[in-house]
C-alpha cells in the first residue's frame, strides 16, 4: 500500500519525502529497493503466527471461549529515505 501511495504521489507531481513522508507497515523486502527506499515498521511475523496458532488451538480444544484478545508485540521502526527527520521545537 505504501509503495502504491508513493507511486500515486509521484503521478500527482508530489515527492516523498520532500512533500509527503510515507511509512509502510510489515517491513517487506521490496521496500528497500523502491525509490526512495521506504521507511517501515517491521512486525515479528513469526511470533504473530505462533500466537495466532496458539489461540486457535485453545479454541479448538475448548480451553478458551471468550471474546477477542489484545496482544502487544514489539515492533521496530526502520528509517529509510521516504520520511524526513522529525524536527523538534524549532
Amino acid at each position: 500500500m505504501a509503495i502504491g501511495a508513493m507511486r500515486a504521489l509521484r503521478e500527482s507531481g508530489l515527492r516523498a519525502p520532500e512533500d509527503v513522508s510515507v511509512t509502510g507497515v510489515d517491513g517487506i523486502l521490496l521496500g528497500e529497493y523502491v525509490d526512495p527506499p521506504l521507511t517501515t515498521v517491521e512486525q515479528p511475523k513469526r511470533d504473530a503466527g505462533e500466537r495466532a496458532v496458539h489461540c486457535l488451538v485453545e479454541r479448538i480444544e475448548g480451553r478458551y471461549d471468550g471474546g477477542p484478545r489484545n496482544t502487544l508485540m514489539d515492533v521496530r521502526l526502520v528509517v529509510r529515505k521516504s520520511t524526513l527527520p522529525y524536527l523538534q521545537n524549532e
